[in-house]
């Protein structure tokens, strides 16, 4: 190998390699293969993730509140991320809803509760009352 280096815009390594046989020089690029992961609702069907379904959902959650655009895509980033980084190549929808809650917590708690309470499914007042006592946990041990 004669040298590598990130590409400007840091998603792919290119690579300039010299043959052995022929002394003849080229380049390659390598990138961060992305693999499909696959979201398992709680019926038991599957479908694959799509960033627009989650963004369409908090944005839903984020009506009429005081959170930018620009805040529910960073939240999408970090939360596709997440799921990215932990390998899976299939994860309950209850755990990406999960991870949108971790981030909602510090972005909105309106927007929380909201969220929260398609989620979990919230039947009556008592399953609200216990869901903003944890927030308000989570909130003191910040």
């Amino acid at each position: 190998m004669v040298d590598s280096r990130l590409t400007a815009d840091n998603t792919s390594v290119r690579r300039r390699r010299a043959c052995l046989l022929c002394g003849r020089r080229f380049t390659t690029y390598e990138r961060y293969e992305k693999l499909p992961v696959v979201v398992v609702k709680r019926d038991g069907r599957s479908d694959p993730f799509e960033r627009q379904k989650l963004v369409d959902g908090v944005l839903k959650a984020c009506k009429k509140r005081p959170v930018s655009y620009e805040q529910i895509e960073k939240l999408a980033t970090d939360v596709e991320q997440r799921i990215q980084d932990n390998g899976f190549l299939e994860i309950p929808a209850r755990m990406v809803g999960e991870y949108v809650l971790d981030v909602l917590a510090g972005l909105d708690k309106v927007a929380y509760m909201r969220y929260a309470s398609v989620l979990k499914d919230f039947e009556d007042l008592d399953s609200f009352s216990d869901e903003i006592k944890k927030l308000e946990r989570l909130k003191s041990d910040q």
